[in-house]
């Protein structure tokens, strides 16, 4: 499994997202290890409290375990894992949390450690913990026999679409899919090697150029949305200027947004707003019926727990009944009985627990497969959304296009026109300065 992992700070924004059951389906705390509270906010909160006696500014450790799509990794192959990277990492006994979330038919893991040793009362240092984390996801990839990923093949090529939280936060305020964005600004790159053909690659795709104020060379789209070149291209800002220059011809951002405010009428921006309205109504029903989904699913997860406590206290109750109390327990104690009993009374209990277990996981993997079957529905609207919102963008900007062109033509006639006045009148005699 793909293993990802940061020091950081911010304990109380790292709870909030990690027990965030509005984007996610399902959110279990798997455990709480090493801690005095009881719930993941206030054992990070302890955690962040035992820092302050120290120096260390990013006082935890977060991991993400991602199996892969095809893969429902169980309870216990993610406390492996976890088990593992700890290990690696030099966390050992360390307080942790171990939260596990599932949505769009997925299941993937989440750990958190204290970085603070309680007893020295400093930071344990991880020295080259993603080199570290590397290697173990492509052990395990290894061992379960999953397909390598390419960036573990060949140890170090980032997948160029993997984009940041502030990509993929900026693609949803404006409501577009941000590796959708990513690949379509990629691909212009790819295409053109001066300003020019990157500018007529763009305009193509309903991207304009423009001269930004601190980050170099923008695009903006009809919207007036702002994207920066570098970083939606994945490539650094000095390859940027390098091949596009200084962009001096370029309009800054403001005269790019009057320009297609202006040349965008009011039909054009009409079919814009239908569009979207079109494409979030298709996606309604689908949403309900997310929805209800998940909404069964937790019902039928929390009776399942419910039944499993209730069996579980009549079964203690049983074993327990085993036990002889008064003269006979006594006797029992002696002869060495009562030892037998607890002994078998152990195995019997570790049976139930992995019984109990077994029957989680197999309400877990049936439950992601009734939500994959649903997820493979948004996908399938969401290829034809995105077709459709690129032919859009593409009619759009050739009708701008066209504008601009009218608009130029419009001002070379203008300019001819008054320099044959201007002839005129200096065959007539008028000095003109």
């Amino acid at each position: 499994m793909i293993l990802k992992g940061s020091q950081r700070t911010g304990a109380s924004a790292l709870s909030d997202h990690l027990m965030n059951d509005r984007d996610n389906d399902h959110v279990t705390v798997l455990e709480l290890r090493g801690f005095v509270a009881d719930d993941l906010h206030s054992a990070l909160s302890e955690a962040y409290a035992i820092s302050k006696a120290t120096r260390c500014k990013q006082f935890l450790f977060s991991l993400s375990l991602n199996p892969p799509i095809d893969h429902v990794a169980t309870d216990e192959e993610l406390l492996e894992a976890a088990n593992r990277a700890e290990q690696k990492l030099d966390l050992d006994g360390q307080p942790r949390a171990v939260v596990i979330h599932e949505k769009k038919g997925r299941r993937h893991a989440h750990v958190v450690w204290s970085r603070i040793d309680v007893e020295t009362m400093t930071a344990i240092n991880l020295p080259h913990y993603k080199l570290k984390m590397r290697d173990l996801s492509r052990d395990l990839f290894l061992e379960h026999d999953w397909n390598l990923p390419d960036g573990l093949k060949t140890y170090g090529q980032k997948d160029p679409l993997n984009f940041s939280l502030s990509e993929w936060q900026q693609a949803q305020r404006i409501g577009v899919d941000a590796r959708e964005m990513k690949q379509l600004f990629q691909a212009a790159w790819a295409q053109s090697d001066d300003l020019t053909s990157l500018k007529n690659a763009l305009s193509d795709k309903g991207l304009y150029l423009a001269k930004g104020d601190r980050r170099g060379v923008v695009a903006l789209d009809i919207q007036g949305h702002v994207y920066a070149l570098a970083k939606w291209t994945g490539i650094r800002t000095k390859e940027v200027k390098a091949r596009l220059g200084d962009a001096h011809d370029l309009q800054s951002v403001d005269e790019t947004k009057a320009s297609l405010h202006a040349m965008t009428s009011q039909q054009m921006r009409k079919f814009i707003s239908d569009a979207k309205e079109l494409h979030s109504h298709e996606r309604r029903p689908l949403q309900t019926e997310k929805l209800a989904l998940v909404a069964h699913h937790r019902a039928e997860r929390e009776m399942l727990f419910d039944k499993q406590k209730e069996r579980w206290q009549r079964e203690v109750k049983d074993r327990l009944s085993q036990l002889n109390g008064g003269i006979r327990g006594i006797w029992d104690r002696i002869t060495g009985a009562r030892s037998t009993v607890l002994r078998q009374n152990e195995r019997e209990a570790l049976a139930c627990v992995r019984r109990d277990q077994m029957q989680r996981d197999r309400l877990v993997v049936a439950q992601l497969k009734e939500r994959r079957t649903l997820q493979k529905r948004f996908e399938r609207l969401k290829v034809k959304q995105t077709q459709e919102r690129r032919i859009l963008a593409r009619d759009v900007s050739s009708i701008l296009n066209q504008k601009l062109s009218l608009n130029k033509s419009s001002q070379v006639a203008s300019t001819h026109s008054r320099e044959h006045q201007r002839g005129a009148l200096r065959k007539r005699g008028f000095s003109l300065g």
